[in-house]
């Protein structure tokens, strides 16, 4: 290990500037206009106290310069930034997953983020009854609409879906049997299972039938005295193909009828639309649910319904009336921003084809073929104008883009993306450094080369993404 004289490390500490030389800095007067001065002095502390460390722990002989009080002023604006920026930001999804779990699921319609200013800004009739003038309930403000698309008797809204398979399950299946086909024992995201739903809430579970195969006799022959409610699970994050066999909901509530038992329908992603008009594959609707007389039915807002993150709850009268005296309801309830949010883009289902426009995740599922082509090789020729190098290959390729939101997952929707791939970098960092961007943006690595998926680009991201592949001809990759 080299050694340094006492005077010599001594003199450059001493060189180092105070932190009260620092914020008399013009820089740093300018940084407190924008920044909490709390922020730049830890900011400015750390960076003296990181100087000194590297002066101590130094090796070199001589020892390295005293950084100058420009260089550590840029020290601590970097910090400052990175400091006061917000942790959940906005990006652009390239990823061609339309409700992305990762990047905040469904975008919400222009109408429901209108609805939001308005509500948000001023005080509102959120539990107060202006008939009457009296304490009124907030869940009115969604009920009726969903009322009036669904054709169910009465709906509730909590704060996603698990709180509502939750919720109904501990109001009415607690301590007692609620049978389950065996196929249908999902794990949803963040590896939390139905089964694990079903314990919290109280309910037994009773399993029935195969992994592949479930039948009606299955059901009838677990009904026992202490059995409450026939379940039903929709596998909307996988599918089992081949030698299968599923009871279709109206036996199965033909069956609980004869047994004087309760139907439910935990419909995951849930739509209110049939997706098949645009090509993709039957998707069960919560219409058809209530239509086939389910006692309850529960599904997700922010995914094909493309509004906030919600668990709706839609069944008979009394039973939701029971669900709103339970307790969890409290510890379950929604805010004033989310059934805001939820009635505007519910309201938009009143006509079929104005929610296909309107709202984004059905707009981003119907798109058009040829629309998305057009699009990436526009987007593709201002990649390759921007970059102006020769080593950097800009495609235009077929792929297929995801429904997300475990809805689909076994049907890929033909779209087209623009794949990079450059001879000194590799797709990792590729990858890396438009991550890195400010917006990120994410994308995804097929085959040694970058792809972004068009499908799920919105306005403005075009842009982004060509500012960012011009910054490549002045910053290295690493």
């Amino acid at each position: 290990m080299l050694s340094h004289s006492g005077a010599s490390l001594q003199d450059r500490l001493r060189q180092l500037p105070s932190v009260d030389q620092l914020l008399k800095h013009p820089d740093i007067h300018e940084l407190l206009s924008n920044v909490p001065r709390k922020i730049v002095v830890e900011s400015l502390r750390e960076v003296v106290e990181e100087a000194r460390r590297q002066l101590l722990s130094s090796q070199e002989d001589p020892l390295p310069p005293v950084p100058s009080i420009s260089e550590l002023v840029q020290r601590a604006s970097a910090l400052c930034a990175q400091k006061n920026a917000f942790t959940l930001q906005p990006l652009v999804n390239a990823t061609g997953i339309v409700v992305h779990t990762n990047l905040g699921r469904s975008l919400l319609a222009e109408e429901a983020l209108q609805r939001l200013q308005v509500v948000c800004r001023t005080y509102s009739n959120l539990e107060y009854d202006l008939v009457n003038g009296r304490r009124g309930s907030r869940y009115v403000h969604a009920e009726a609409i969903l009322r009036e698309i669904t054709g169910a008797e009465a709906a509730l809204v909590v704060n996603n879906n698990a709180s509502a398979v939750l919720l109904v399950l501990n109001t009415l299946a607690k301590g007692q049997e609620v049978i389950v086909s065996r196929g249908q024992l999902v794990e949803i995201g963040g590896s939390f299972r139905i089964p694990d739903v079903m314990a919290a809430s109280g309910a037994i579970l009773r399993e029935v039938g195969c992994t592949n195969r479930t039948h009606l006799y299955d059901y009838e022959r677990a009904i026992g005295e202490h059995t409450r409610l026939l379940m039903k699970v929709h596998c909307s994050n996988y599918r089992l193909v081949g030698f299968t066999a599923e009871v279709a909901l109206e036996d199965l509530v033909r069956l609980a009828r004869r047994h004087n038992l309760l139907v439910m329908e935990d419909l995951g992603s849930g739509s209110l639309v049939d997706i098949a008009s645009v090509g993709l594959p039957q998707e069960p609707t919560a219409q058809h649910a209530v239509r086939a007389g389910v006692d309850v039915v529960t599904f997700s807002g922010d995914k094909l319904l493309g509004g906030p993150q919600a668990g709706i709850i839609l069944g008979r009268k009394e039973i939701i009336a029971l669900c709103k005296k339970n307790p969890l309801t409290r510890a379950l309830r929604v805010d004033k921003m989310t059934l805001a949010a939820l009635e505007a883009t519910l309201r938009l289902y009143r006509d079929e084809p104005t929610a296909w426009r309107r709202i984004p995740t059905l707009a981003m599922i119907a798109r058009p073929l040829e629309s998305l082509k057009d699009q990436a090789l526009r987007l593709a020729q201002r990649i390759q104008e921007a970059v102006g190098a020769p080593f950097m290959s800009v495609q235009v390729v077929e792929s297929f883009s995801q429904v997300g939101g475990g809805a689909l997952p076994e049907r890929n929707v033909p779209t087209f993306a623009v794949a990079v791939s450059s001879k000194p970098w590799s797709a990792n960092q590729l990858e890396k450094f438009l991550r890195a961007n400010s917006p990120p943006i994410i994308g995804r690595i097929e085959s040694d080369r970058f792809l972004m998926d068009v499908r799920t680009l919105q306005e403005g991201d075009p842009d982004i993404i060509v500012q960012a592949f011009a910054r490549l001809k002045t910053e290295e990759l690493r």
